[in-house]
């Protein structure tokens, strides 16, 4: 178990885990990612260093629950790869297996980050998030031309009331949120952007 109270672990003055918060095994953990449930257990995913307590090369670490208060540690789901290291994004449910990892497949999708290049990249479970495959496809989305910012992909479904719908992403871009669309969360299409009226800071 990964809460404090429910073992002992070297991680603060005391010796022992927070109660009700969640805490690691080892190393830097910062924002918490592709939260979902699925078949019984609500998964958290978070940014996580484990070679150390310092902020290093991001991993997603993983936990799940069966009530959101008792965690159990699971293997690191996703490792940083050629594309870059593994930063903040989302997870959902492929009930079709549109995105080719096969039906009911827990599908995360999450930013890859270089000091060059931010691209959205897939990853899918069919174990119920104990292994995860990347997508041959990755990086499913490219950083368009003249951002700089272009991360922490956050994904829904979109049900267009005649049985029909799709993917809807939203992204994080400099100071505006741009909108894609998708029914395979392979393939993207942009599809607007909200932005701050012209002269109005954002942040």
């Amino acid at each position: 178990m990964s809460l404090a109270g429910s073992r002992e672990a070297a991680t603060g003055p005391t010796g022992r885990r927070r109660l009700l918060h969640y805490e690691p095994p080892t190393g830097w953990l910062n924002d918490p990612n592709g939260l979902v449930h699925h078949d019984g257990e609500w998964h958290l995913c978070y940014q996580h260093h484990p070679a150390s307590s310092d902020w290093g090369p991001m991993h997603w670490g993983h936990a799940v629950s069966t009530d959101l208060t008792t965690w159990t540690d699971l293997p690191i789901a996703l490792h940083p790869d050629e594309h870059g290291a593994v930063y903040s994004g989302s997870a959902v449910v492929d009930r079709h297996g549109t995105a080719g990892f096969g039906e009911g497949a827990l599908v995360a999708i999450y930013t890859q980050f270089t000091p060059t290049s931010q691209v959205q990249s897939i990853a899918g479970s069919v174990d119920r998030g104990r292994t995860w495959q990347v997508h041959d496809a990755n990086p499913v989305l490219p950083q368009p031309a003249g951002l700089v910012d272009f991360r922490d992909p956050k994904v829904c479904w979109y049900d267009d009331g005649r049985g029909g719908g799709h993917r809807v992403m939203v992204l994080a871009a400099g100071g505006d949120a741009r909108f894609y669309v998708s029914r395979d969360l392979v393939a993207w299409e942009p599809a607007g952007v909200f932005a701050p009226e012209p002269g109005r800071p954002y942040g």
